[in-house]
């Protein structure tokens, strides 16, 4: 049976990125075109800002507790995070953890399509351990066997770019109930505790082959099995401590006064927009043609990231031959 913090949880969710899609990320889209560098830096701010609505909703009306451990994060550092999954929801439940450390701007998410078309952490483990049988390599309780050719990827690219600080190795555990996915979340079944176990690894003590980088991938899901063991099968927590050894950018307080900002203003937000809406013939017109916009965009393009991914081409192709024009006059 549906339950009304499910409900809430959905609809607040829906409202909020349908409304901000249309009315705070829609009047900067022509900034692409002009500037992309400016266009991808205020619609981090816009989405970072959306991205609290979430973190608020769980802790604040859900009822979750999060528990952050190990390294915590070095704030500004440029890193790429891999962790383990046990529902389909965890990529949601991270941003918890990255608000406490001023990540959210900044996060970018790569996942796992499994995890898009199979329900279930069971179905999708019995893919893992296909692939473990298949490849000779040993099956997994807690975990699910790592792809490691996106994870060398894009390593190796950032690093060509000379574009990464670090690796951070998250460690996601639920010590009560895991719900597996939305249809939990709907009936009520939020977590009443998610914690976090983090391990910073600096980029100069990360191997450079491939070969090396596949391998040392393995390693680290070796540990998160054997840490995930310990951790259910004795005090269910990953540190006695209870905290990260680098302690949050943000105090629990000043979380505190962001989740209740965000629940505020995401709660007025799609009221106002409602209004606007109801009272004037220009924010109807304007809404019809962001709506045909973001359609037509979709089916031609395939994506507002494919329009604005050849816009920054565009202008570093014209960067490189301004450049390249000075130097020969």
């Amino acid at each position: 049976m549906v339950s009304w913090k499910g409900m809430y949880f959905a609809l607040a969710l829906f409202l909020g990125s349908f409304f901000g899609s249309i009315f705070m990320l829609g009047p900067f889209l022509p900034l692409m075109f002009i500037s992309p560098a400016w266009y991808r830096w205020i619609t981090d701010c816009i989405v970072a800002t959306w991205l609290t609505l979430p973190v608020a909703l769980l802790e604040m009306v859900c009822g979750a507790k999060v528990v952050v451990t190990g390294d915590g994060f070095v704030p500004g550092e440029r890193s790429v995070i891999i962790m383990n999954h046990r529902t389909r929801m965890d990529w949601m439940f991270l941003w918890n953890c990255l608000l406490r450390y001023s990540y959210l701007r900044l996060e970018k998410i790569c996942l796992k399509s499994s995890l898009k078309s199979i329900p279930g952490f069971a179905n999708t483990k019995a893919r893992s351990n296909e692939f473990a049988e298949k490849n000779g390599l040993k099956k997994y309780e807690y975990v699910l066997h790592p792809r490691t050719t996106g994870f060398t990827f894009v390593v190796q690219r950032l690093r060509e770019g000379d574009n990464l600080d670090a690796i951070h190795d998250i460690t996601v555990a639920y010590p009560q109930n895991i719900p597996q996915t939305e249809k939990h979340l709907l009936k009520g079944n939020f977590p009443k505790e998610i914690h976090f176990h983090v391990q910073r690894y600096p980029i100069e003590t990360v191997p450079t082959s491939k070969e090396e980088l596949e391998l040392w991938c393995r390693k680290r899901w070796e540990e998160k099995e054997e840490r995930l063991r310990r951790f259910y099968e004795g005090g269910k927590r990953f540190s006695a401590a209870g905290q990260s050894i680098v302690p949050p950018c943000k105090s629990e307080l000043r979380v505190l006064a962001v989740k209740c900002a965000s629940l505020l203003y995401w709660t007025v937000f799609p009221l106002g927009m409602l209004a606007l809406l109801y009272l004037y013939s220009f924010a109807q017109w304007y809404f019809a043609a962001m709506i045909v916009f973001f359609v037509v965009q979709q089916k031609i393009f395939g994506g507002l990231e494919l329009i604005e991914l050849a816009c920054h081409r565009c202008f570093k192709k014209q960067q490189k031959f301004h450049d390249t024009k000075e130097k020969i006059d």
